[in-house]
Order: structure tokens, then sequence, then C-alpha cells
């Protein structure tokens, strides 16, 4: 078998025990700010790791997804051989409200 059947879970941190600093420093990259930015506009769960149109290999984009989690940005979960995602909107605001809405509309992406 192979060794995506039997990757670990995603280990997630929950946005209460996030510092502030912590979350501008996932914020600040532009790679993860694309990846948040695109997760704003599509649905819980519709998105896989590897559908994001981003200038890196599988490896750097598996280390950005780790940070957004560490972060408390992103949640993942796997579905069959795919490993989806959604952005955590809800707790992240209500962690530190505003500021995703703040990153989001200087990206145009607000909603």
């Amino acid at each position: 078998m192979t060794g995506a059947r039997h990757r670990a879970a995603p280990e997630h941190t929950h946005p209460d025990d996030v510092p502030v600093e912590a979350a501008l420093a996932a914020l600040a990259d532009p790679v993860r700010l694309t990846l948040v930015r695109e997760l704003a506009g599509s649905a819980d769960w519709a998105r896989s790791c590897g559908s994001f149109d981003v200038p890196v290999g599988k490896a750097a984009l598996s280390h950005h997804f780790s940070v957004l989690r560490a972060a408390g940005l992103v949640e993942q979960r796997d579905e069959g051989p795919r490993r989806v995602n959604r952005l955590r909107r809800t707790e992240f605001d209500a962690r530190f409200p505003g500021l995703l809405a703040l990153v989001l509309r200087e990206g145009g992406t607000d909603r």
C-alpha cells in the first residue's frame, strides 16, 4: 500500500491557542495569503491541497498548510486520497476580530 493511505491525520491548533505574532507571521507570506484568500472564496471542504495555483512544489505547499494549521487559520481532513481544507473563519474571527476581514479586503476577496 502507498504511504498516502497511511499518512497521519493533520494536527490542528485552535485559534484560541495562537499568539497574535504567529497569526500575523502566517498571513505575511504571499503563498499562505493566496491560500487563505482562495479558501475564503470557496465552500468548506471543497478545495483539495493540489487545487491551488501557487508557485511552489508539493513539499513547500505542505509546509505552508502546516503553518496555516498551526496559526489556527485552516482545518484539514482526509477524504480518500485527497486532503481537503476549510478556512476557520468563525473561530479565527472570535480570536482576532477584524483581522481576517482586513486581510481579505486588502486582497479584494472580502465576503
